[in-house]
């Protein structure tokens, strides 16, 4: 199975970082960069480096088991929007970083309407949850005010959140009452409801 998958987010929400993680934790890059060192993977532009920022989309692949998916770091800047939206028409799926400092911002909701747009299955993402001053249940009431009521924090698992996510299907809602829960048919089922974008997932 092949994937392409989009990272977006406002302007230091930590966008790149986070995929200088993934890359190397998929095994595609052997060292993790940094965007205030320079030396971000996916930065590899020389204005990029020297502004410490992204500017141009950039992709990487990585492999799990028999999946390959294509990783797009996009601009975060407002001033690159164009570019950001360039990349939009190209994803299956999306991943939405939301500092849990500064929380949603105009242009995360602006990314949003965009993603509503071009109806893309999106995931979010909670970052800087260590630092002083964040405040992820303030990010996530915020999420479900501003974008969508249908976020599902799911640090805990499938299980964890069963009535969230059954609550939602009908047909598993009713086999969840009668025989309790089955993690093969839940994970299917949110399969389904993600690429549906009727749930969206936050880590």
């Amino acid at each position: 199975m092949f994937k392409t998958i989009g990272i977006l987010a406002h302007v230091d929400a930590g966008k790149t970082t986070l995929s200088e993680q993934i890359l190397f934790r998929g095994g595609a890059i052997r060292s993790v960069g940094r965007v205030d060192d320079g030396d971000a993977f996916l930065d590899s532009d020389a204005q990029e480096r020297r502004r410490g920022i992204t500017i141009f989309s950039g992709q990487a692949s990585f492999s799990t088991e028999s999946h390959t998916y294509y990783w797009i770091d996009t601009p975060g800047h407002a001033d690159f929007s164009a570019e950001m939206e360039r990349t939009l028409q190209a994803l299956d799926y999306a991943v939405l970083v939301v500092s849990c400092v500064e929380g949603v911002q105009a242009h995360t909701e602006a990314i949003w309407k965009l993603l509503e747009t071009y109806t893309i299955p999106t995931f979010f993402f909670l970052n800087k949850t260590d630092r002083d001053g964040a405040d992820v249940g303030g990010t996530l009431s915020q999420i479900r005010r501003l974008m969508t009521a249908d976020v599902v924090l799911l640090d805990d698992g499938l299980f964890q959140n069963a009535d969230e996510i059954a609550s939602r299907d009908e047909a598993l809602l009713e086999a969840y009452l009668e025989n309790g829960y089955d993690e093969a048919l839940f994970r299917k089922t949110a399969n389904s409801l993600i690429a549906a974008r009727a749930v969206f997932p936050a880590f």
